[in-house]
């Protein structure tokens, strides 16, 4: 297995997976959308809500907003060996949040048992209160997985895409599959049509240029064992440790199989 980091960001990354299979690859995928624990608020405790929103609407409201998630101080509620699922600080986090308006009050306003629990992004709007609105409240967070809600759902625009092939032979540079790349990523030359090495990855693998060329001079493949990965984190945790957890969950079910296989 190779990996070449093509872009890297705290939210996003963009990298060229190669010497795997289609299995593997989206079993990397889908680890990042639903097996990796993170926390979110899923209890809430109102005491006070004068604002024009439900409870139940504040509630869902908070169960989406990103928390940053410390993996190896937390464990999910229902893997808890301390508490054995009933709640402790090894498995939830108490968050609370009491304002008046007018104002709007925002994820920041929210106030976390442990300092290094904090929402990703802190300009969240929650509730817009008017001249003598409250609202009081205690959030409790749990770690839980995507599968199971799309609150745990650390992964968003998780996806990837063969490495394409593109094989330009006998060209006559009419120019008709320059016109009709949608990605803009084929250059005529003198020669005739060509693609640059760094564009490749762009090709959307539309096979347009190729059905366009009357002589057949262009060819569009992939390779099956290559693929280009983009992804982005909610800032439950940053794109690089959301990539390595993916890749130690489906290092560990590897390892489970494994020892339930040598039983026998």
């Amino acid at each position: 297995m190779e990996v070449d980091i093509l872009e890297l960001s705290d939210r996003s990354a963009k990298f060229v997976l190669s010497r795997v299979s289609t299995a593997f690859a989206n079993g990397i995928r889908r680890a990042m959308i639903a097996d990796v624990p993170t926390l979110a608020i899923e209890y809430v405790n109102i005491y006070d809500n004068t604002s024009v929103l439900y409870d139940e609407q504040l509630a869902l409201r908070l169960s989406l907003i990103p928390l940053v998630t410390d993996l190896e101080a937390y464990v999910p509620q229902a893997e808890c060996d301390v508490c054995g699922g009933e709640g402790c600080p090894a498995c939830e986090v108490s968050l609370t949040l009491s304002a008046e308006g007018p104002g709007v009050v925002y994820s920041r306003d929210l106030i976390s048992s442990d300092p290094k629990i904090q929402p990703a992004d802190l300009n969240i709007p929650i509730v817009e209160l008017k001249k003598g609105q409250k609202l009081v409240l205690e959030a409790i967070a749990h770690m839980g997985y995507g599968r199971d809600s799309a609150r745990w759902q650390a992964g968003i625009a998780c996806g990837y895409k063969n490495v394409p092939i593109i094989n330009i032979q006998n060209c006559d540079a009419c120019g008709h599959c320059a016109a009709e790349c949608p990605k803009g990523i084929i250059q005529l030359e003198e020669s005739g049509a060509r693609v640059s090495e760094e564009d490749i990855l762009k090709c959307s693998l539309c096979r347009l240029c190729e059905q366009v060329c009357d002589i057949h001079a262009i060819k569009i493949g992939y390779d099956e064992s290559a693929f280009v990965f983009t992804m982005e984190s909610d800032g439950s945790y940053t794109a690089k440790d959301l990539a390595l957890n993916a890749a130690n969950v489906i290092k560990g079910k590897a390892e489970e199989i494994l020892g339930i296989l040598n039983q026998f």
